[in-house]
């Protein structure tokens, strides 16, 4: 078999789907993108595809992973490991539909059969994040996840008072029966940090999500010495070597790589394996569409220590917008906070090519906002 074209398609909201073709009919796909840098990510795979992997046998996926990576000077980061991420996971898609059999299969079969999914509520004040916690759990959720307020380099007791009450009212609100975790988006210093640490935790937290910048890790430490709430952090991290400090120290409780920036299938399975070994649990970062969903089902079902799964899909409520690029937007199978893999074979999913080009045709140039503090200086998005 022979990998003999592809294509690109760049769709709303933020996304980039790439569609790998073989001279036997197969077709793969992927979903390589750096959100807000879609164009620059295009052309790193255009890059990787014309200049490499057209004409190679898509089955030697391994082979392809290194030469990818080591068969260029410059190596790593967020564009580069996206680009190869989401050829890996086409790749996978084309071997599974060879082999007639789900990508979790080849890679060992099942650890599980389902895997629990969070939903992300917001809200400014207390009573709004109450209510959209509720209308969640209503809708079949069991874990949610929240952000904690923009906070400035120090900031005011009546700053962390905020986060505090926010998350105070979800914690009453929903019962002790629903996990909630917290993410900091690293838009807090190490020194604030410790105090937001402190304060959220007698509400029982599932987990502090980048209480730092992930090029500040090593303040993991210290925070942790000031919480027995389990810390995580991975989202921005690119590969094994960027994840294995935070293995070998053993601060951090839970790693989130994504697929469609860590490298793909291949190489978060072995990041997963390398956490495994240190008794370190894994939960797949994904707020990307349906197909990087996929993938990340895929590695859920043959990873021991994965334990929750994240979605922006609004996956409980199929008929929209976001899963409309699948024939069947039902195929995740949401019941009771749970997912599951689908078991076709490849990634599982068939993607309506028609609905994709369809979309293609939309000026996409999504940009995250820029914000900043009151002071004038750029704050973290």
């Amino acid at each position: 078999m022979e990998i003999t074209g592809y294509e690109l398609f760049a769709v709303p909201p933020r996304w980039l789907f790439l569609k790998l073709e073989t001279d036997r009919g197969l077709c793969g796909w992927g979903e390589p993108i750096v959100e807000g840098h879609a164009k620059t990510t295009r052309a790193a795979v255009e890059e990787i595809l014309d200049n490499y992997l057209l004409g190679k046998d898509p089955m030697e996926i391994e082979r392809h992973w290194q030469a990818m990576y080591r068969g260029r000077h410059f190596r790593g980061g967020p564009i580069l490991m996206s680009a190869i991420g989401g050829i890996d996971q086409a790749l996978w898609d084309i071997k599974g539909k060879q082999y007639d059999a789900p990508v979790y299969e080849l890679l060992g079969g099942r650890a599980r059969d389902r895997i629990r999914t969070y939903q992300w509520i917001g809200g400014d004040t207390p009573d709004e994040i109450a209510n959209a916690a509720e209308s969640a759990v209503d809708d079949g959720y069991q874990t949610l996840k929240l952000s904690v307020s923009q906070f400035r380099r120090i900031d005011s007791p009546a700053a962390v008072a905020h986060a505090r009450d926010r998350l105070a009212a979800v914690r009453e609100r929903v019962g002790d029966g629903v996990d909630i975790g917290v993410d900091f988006r690293g838009r807090v210093t190490k020194p604030m940090a410790k105090s937001v640490a402190e304060k959220l935790a007698p509400y029982d937290p599932m987990y502090y999500e980048e209480p730092v910048l992930s090029e500040h890790a090593e303040a993991l430490g210290e925070i942790a010495t000031h919480t027995t709430v389990p810390l995580a952090i991975g989202q921005r991290l690119y590969s094994r070597w960027d994840f294995a400090p935070l293995i070998e120290n053993g601060v951090v409780d839970i790693l989130q790589p994504s697929p469609s920036h860590a490298g793909g299938i291949s190489e978060v399975r072995k990041i997963a394996t390398a956490a495994e070994s240190a008794d370190t649990l894994v939960s797949l970062h994904c707020p990307l569409g349906p197909i990087s969903l996929a993938a990340c089902l895929q590695l859920d079902m043959a990873i021991p220590n994965a334990i929750a799964q994240a979605q922006s899909l609004d996956i409980h409520q199929p008929d929209n917008d976001l899963l409309a690029y699948l024939d069947d937007p039902t195929v995740f199978g949401f019941t009771d906070g749970y997912i599951t893999a689908p078991e076709a074979p490849g990634l599982g999913i068939d993607v309506d090519e028609a609905v994709v080009r369809n979309q293609a045709q939309s000026d996409i140039n999504w940009q995250n906002p820029i914000w900043y503090h009151d002071d004038g200086s750029i704050a973290e998005w």
